[in-house]
């Protein structure tokens, strides 16, 4: 049994609940709340789990793991099918490299833990928080807009989406959440539009979670 510690809108919390629905692995989860009574996860407790305090956490046989990448790429790797990657090592290295351009650049600069900290600790307006949030999602989309042009199927796998998707997916619900202009990418709304249908990418919907709230 899978054990997901997470919080409904994190979108690191969502891509591993995608993946996991994608591979068909049932888990339990466990929300963990990043804004009541300060962010449950700097608790002692979650802080016992990942020194680090932040979501997803997930536990299988006694292992504990954290970053969702690194969790992603575990479940690839001990579960090989169904797929999230294809079989050509050039397509799997690019593919991983839009999931790095979203995990590694867009997501840690509009990180909550950064957002608040703009707003808490250096005093920026709450106009100014969400200029810098959809300036850095516009920088990102950008470039992954033109990566999406060597796709000519449906999804990243052909006919079926994998990590990629699992990727894109949450950070386009991040982006309409903070009212970013997506106009001018329409490769990713519209492989944003083929994959939200899906029971995989619905399941994992935040608004789908048991701790979903306002």
């Amino acid at each position: 049994m899978f054990v997901l510690h997470g919080y409904w809108r994190s979108s690191a919390s969502y891509r591993v609940r995608i993946a996991l629905n994608l591979k068909g692995l049932a888990y339990d989860y466990r929300p963990v709340h990043l804004v009541r009574g300060g962010g449950e996860q700097h608790a002692q407790a979650f802080r016992a789990r990942n020194p680090h305090g932040l979501v997803p956490v997930l536990e299988v046989d006694g292992h504990v793991l954290t970053q969702s990448l690194a969790i992603v790429e575990f479940l690839e790797e001990r579960y090989p099918l169904p797929p999230l990657l294809p079989a050509d090592p050039f397509r799997r290295a690019w593919i991983r490299g839009v999931a790095d351009a979203i995990a590694c650049e867009i997501h840690p600069l509009d990180n909550l833990r950064v957002l608040q900290y703009l707003t808490q600790t250096l005093g920026a307006a709450e106009t100014a928080k969400n200029e810098w949030y959809r300036h850095w999602v516009h920088v990102g989309f950008r470039g992954i807009e033109r990566e999406l042009e060597s796709m000519d199927e449906p999804f990243s796998l052909g006919d079926t989406p994998g990590l990629l998707e699992a990727f894109l997916v949450p950070q386009v619900y991040n982006a309409r959440r903070f009212e970013c202009d997506l106009s001018d990418y329409p490769r990713i709304r519209e492989l944003d539009a083929r994959c939200t249908p899906l029971a995989a990418f619905r399941d994992a919907a935040p608004e789908n979670q048991p701790d979903a709230s306002a």
